[in-house]
């Protein structure tokens, strides 16, 4: 245990249960429910309400071997492809093979996706797969339907749930096992400020970080809560280099920061194009998928194209699919698009790609529990080996789904017994940045390691990061200390600096390309050296410490494994 904690008051209240799940997206909900039905008393921890994850924004689909033909092997093989030589092919295996019966299981839950005529589940396409396999509903909005399925069903079951909630820091008892969370109420929920959920079992299902760069597809609360949390508390990450960018978000201008709206690759699935500003088609001949490609290959083909025509965004056409079909089948995106002034049906669509999804995160093995006892993580939030170096386009909320399941038969299996946390021995908290300090990451953060990155601007971005983490410090020491009060903002931007420091110490060791990792100054895939993952920690000093494991293979998350 590193003892880190963020500067906060202590608990003023308290509530026990047997599992605290933090995160109301596809993968905590459904823990959650799994969790509520063998019995165990859970409560839900959310930082918003509880359909505000980003569940709700996925708009394509979810992806399983549900149509005729297609099997869980194929899933295989397209998912491994995507995953440039670092998937974990058991963790993939475990994906594919209980993915069909988990969406079926969703479906008894309340979900409803788009069927047939015949009234078979409708399947698409997208990005790296060979096979229509991505059920969606409401055209483009299959995550607010299935949040909405998910949240219905947890009222139902009347759990228990504090929205508006930012988790703060893991408590653990005498022995260093999980004893619950710290968290701040913020002022809407069942309680106000901050207090605890004590709980021997706590899930992490807190979503992605995508809010550390300036434009991304995440909702504000995308801060990188769990993974800062977890890191503090000891908890290895791993792959955390490995930041999806999607190739097409709607661009809105150079300048334009913070949530970005999606043009889904089911868009390109249903035969858009990818062109330049004459309407030449530039994925043609770089790939046998052209516009369906895995994602890192279409956003850096984007990303070149902006570079050789000296542009700031290429188009994606669809004005061959018409009116009737861009109402029915993507009514979300079209809404969007003409909210910003643009008709698809009549003209191209400005695309640029923007930071979506975190490949890598909280280190876990196949029952999701991290290298902390007591302690999973689930979803974007988790590093399961599923994803490997580039994630296959919607395997993510089936992730959630599967490895939800997992966690809650790992936690009713074991019921391990409430503990008492114990006194925090530490030394001082975590200095607090100013909320302000935010935009200043983001910047950073894009310039240095957004879709381009070279060893230049990574150790640019690791300096001007490292003098924030120690302007923070030095603040606290001083004799007139101006550092900030502690509350939601102050932590949100303390979070997202810890981890973006690690995501650029991990980024600055891969001296190598591969998937959605693009080193201008190392183009080449290395699979002798660089076939490995990357995982760090953070030491007592709090400095970030990278270690290459000696395979392609995790090590096990216990000693005991």
């Amino acid at each position: 245990m590193t003892g880190i904690r963020l500067t906060a008051p202590a608990p003023g209240w308290a509530i026990d249960a047997d599992v605290v799940v933090v995160g109301s997206g596809v993968a905590g909900l459904t823990t959650a429910l799994r969790c509520a039905a063998a019995g165990l008393d859970t409560v839900v921890v959310t930082k918003a309400r509880l359909d505000d994850g980003s569940t709700r924004w996925a708009q394509g689909g979810i992806a399983a071997a549900l149509g005729e033909g297609d099997t869980p092997e194929q899933h295989l093989d397209d998912t491994l492809v995507a995953g440039a030589g670092l998937c974990d092919e058991e963790a993939v295996r475990t994906l594919v093979t209980e993915g069909p019966d988990a969406v079926r299981r969703l479906i008894t839950t309340g979900a409803t996706f788009d069927t047939t005529d015949s009234g078979d589940i409708a399947l698409t396409r997208e990005g790296g797969h060979h096979r229509r396999r991505i059920a969606h509903a409401g055209g483009d909005a299959t995550g607010a339907e299935i949040s909405r399925a998910l949240v219905e069903a947890v009222r139902s079951a009347a759990l228990h749930t504090i929205e508006n909630a930012l988790v703060l820091d893991l408590l653990t008892d005498a022995e260093g096992r999980t004893a619950g969370v710290s968290l701040h109420v913020m002022g809407e929920g069942q309680h106000d400020g901050v207090g605890a959920v004590r709980a021997p079992s706590v899930v992490l299902a807190t979503g992605g970080m995508g809010q550390v760069f300036s434009a991304t597809t995440n909702p504000s609360v995308s801060t990188g809560d769990g993974v800062a949390l977890a890191l503090r508390a000891g908890a290895e990450v791993s792959d955390l280099e490995f930041v999806q960018f999607h190739p097409t978000v709607l661009f809105l201008g150079a300048d334009s920061e913070g949530q970005q709206p999606l043009v889904s690759e089911a868009v390109r699935g249903e035969g858009a194009h990818l062109v330049d500003a004459t309407g030449t088609r530039f994925m043609l001949g770089q790939h046998e998928l052209a516009e369906l490609a895995p994602r890192d290959i279409v956003a850096k083909a984007i990303t070149r194209q902006t570079h050789e025509h000296g542009t700031e965004h290429m188009y994606l056409d669809a004005r061959h699919f018409g009116a009737q079909m861009w109402e029915q089948r993507f009514p979300t995106i079209l809404a969007a698009c003409r909210a910003h002034g643009i008709d698809p049906v009549t003209e191209p669509i400005p695309v640029a790609p923007a930071a979506h999804y975190a490949s890598g995160g909280i280190r876990t093995d196949l029952r999701g529990r991290t290298t902390v006892p007591g302690l999973y993580a689930c979803g974007e939030v988790a590093c399961t080996g599923v994803h490997g170096a580039n994630r296959l386009a919607s395997n993510s909320l089936l992730e959630g789904l599967v490895f939800a399941e997992r966690i809650a038969a790992d936690i009713a299996e074991t019921r391990p017994p409430r503990t008492e946390p114990a006194e925090s021995t530490g030394g001082e908290p975590v200095a607090l940045l100013a909320p302000e300090t935010r935009t200043a990451i983001q910047r950073i953060m894009t310039r240095g390691a957004g879709v381009l990155r070279s060893a230049a601007s990574l150790d640019a971005a690791a300096e001007e990061l490292e003098a924030l983490h120690r302007s923070a410090a030095a603040d606290v020491d001083a004799a007139d200390p101006k550092d900030a009060v502690p509350g939601v903002d102050a932590w949100e931007v303390t979070n997202l600096l810890l981890v973006s420091r690690v995501l650029v110490a991990a980024a600055r060791e891969r001296e190598e390309t591969r998937g959605c990792h693009w080193r201008e100054d190392r183009p080449d895939r290395d699979d002798a050296h660089w076939r490995r993952h990357l995982v760090v920690r953070i030491a007592a000093d709090r400095t970030p410490v990278v270690h290459r494991t000696e395979t392609a293979a995790f090590p096990p998350v216990r000693a005991a494994d």
